[in-house]
C-alpha cells in the first residue's frame, strides 16, 4: 500500500512542475509588448519629435511620469516549447526631440548612410 501511495504522491508532485511536459499537450505562443522590426529602427532619426517617434514605433510600454525624457519599449515572445526571446529599446529625448537610443537594436549600415547623406 505504501509503494502505491508513494507513486501517487510522486506523480502528483511532478505533474505540478513546469519542467515536466506531457507528450502531445499543445503549448501556446506567448507574445507581449511592442513588436519592433529592423525597418522601424532604420526609420528613426535624431531630431524626430515625440509624435513622429510614436508614429514609427507606437506607444511606449512604460510611461514613466517621473522620467519624461526616456521611453522604454519591451518585447518578449515564447514560442511553444522554446526559450523566451526578450528585446528592449530605450529612447532618450532632449527638448522633446529624439537624441539617441540604445538597447537590443541598432540601425543598419544602409540606414546610417541614408541618414548621413540627407544631413549633408
Amino acid at each position: 500500500m505504501k509503494p502505491l501511495l508513494l507513486l501517487l504522491m510522486l506523480s502528483i508532485t511532478t505533474s505540478g512542475c513546469s519542467t515536466f511536459r506531457f507528450p502531445g499537450v499543445h503549448r501556446i505562443t506567448i507574445q507581449q509588448g511592442n513588436v519592433i522590426t529592423q525597418d522601424m529602427i532604420d526609420r528613426l532619426r535624431p531630431g524626430m519629435t515625440k509624435s513622429q517617434v510614436r508614429f514609427v514605433l507606437g506607444n511606449p510600454v512604460i510611461d514613466d511620469a517621473l522620467v519624461r525624457d526616456r521611453w522604454d519599449y519591451f518585447y518578449s515572445i515564447q514560442i511553444a516549447g522554446g526559450e523566451p526571446v526578450r528585446r528592449s529599446l530605450h529612447l532618450y529625448f532632449i527638448d522633446e526631440r529624439l537624441s539617441y537610443f540604445e538597447g537590443d537594436f541598432a540601425p543598419t549600415a544602409i540606414a546610417t548612410n541614408v541618414g548621413a547623406s540627407t544631413e549633408s
